[in-house]
């Protein structure tokens, strides 16, 4: 309607969180790979400081090996060229 009430815009169900445990049982269900994936994206925001040596969340790698996830630090990895 032109003139009408304005309908409010409602966001989807899924994306409506109740309690922060839903975000931790929806992450348990998940496979390691897509684990993986959010921990790549969260990593951006993250710095890891082990022995007095600091890494930055953006310049490591997470991949899946067995039934763990892995993170090396890139800077540490011999390049392809």
């Amino acid at each position: 309607m032109i003139f009408g009430k304005k309908e409010t815009e409602k966001r989807p169900v899924s994306y409506e969180i109740a309690h922060p445990n839903e975000v931790i049982e929806w992450f348990g269900k998940l496979t390691l790979h897509h684990q993986a994936a959010l921990m790549r994206l969260m990593s951006r925001n993250l710095i890891v400081t082990i022995n007095d040596e600091t890494a930055m969340g953006y310049d490591m790698n997470f991949e899946v090996v067995g039934a763990i996830i892995e993170a090396k630090n890139n800077l540490d990895q011999p390049s392809d060229s």
